[in-house]
């Protein structure tokens, strides 16, 4: 999915590229809501070995629909036309990975690694885990971490845990600079506040 949204000297490989001898034991997935900004359009393509697409088409004819007409012409489009808007996207998304990893960093507690593609970053929150909030609850988990940030600064971020990840949280950068900014000032203040 994240195939063409890399940064800095990082480069995508299949599986398939690093070992050839796996081509007839690979399954290639893909869609087209991330790199082509197609996110709600709902389209995805697979490709492998003949009897596990076969297979795969059975079990999908059962359990859901076609995607629509306008969606798939859309798709070829977006597979067909030009491309360049994705370096223009990525460097924008880079401009906006490295704000938010300084500023993460830079909360009392947090520790955020750079991540080499997508548009989230997972920073660590082992740093505040056993501190105390203002308001006198202890966090425990990552998931209180975040249902803080919540209430105590309107900020939105998903725990760890719903993706193995604990004691990590996770936040897009898919949004405006400003908006990250305060975002990041928010979540700064409230690592400053607790005890």
């Amino acid at each position: 999915m994240y195939e063409f949204l890399v940064y800095d000297d990082f480069e995508f490989t299949t599986i398939a590229q690093v070992e050839p001898g796996l081509y007839d034991r690979t399954l290639t997935l893909n869609g087209l809501s991330k790199a082509y900004c197609m996110t709600g359009w709902r389209v995805g393509y697979a490709a492998g070995p003949l009897a596990v697409i076969k297979a795969m088409n059975v079990i999908q004819s059962q359990s859901t629909t076609g995607t629509s007409t306008i969606s798939q012409w859309a798709a070829v489009a977006a597979l067909n036309g030009d491309h360049s808007f994705i370096a223009r996207h990525n460097k924008v998304f880079q401009e906006r990975r490295d704000l938010v990893v300084s500023m993460l960093n830079q909360a009392k507690g947090l520790s955020c690694a750079t991540p080499e593609g997508a548009f989230y970053v997972y920073p660590s929150c082992k740093g505040v885990i056993g501190k105390t909030t203002p308001q006198g609850r202890k966090i425990a988990t990552d998931e209180d971490f975040v249902t803080y940030l919540l209430e105590a600064e309107g900020v939105a971020a998903v725990h760890g845990e719903a993706f193995g990840l604990s004691p990590h949280f996770r936040i897009s950068y898919a949004t405006a600079t400003a908006v990250l900014e305060e975002a990041c000032s928010r979540i700064q203040r409230a690592c400053a506040a607790l005890r």
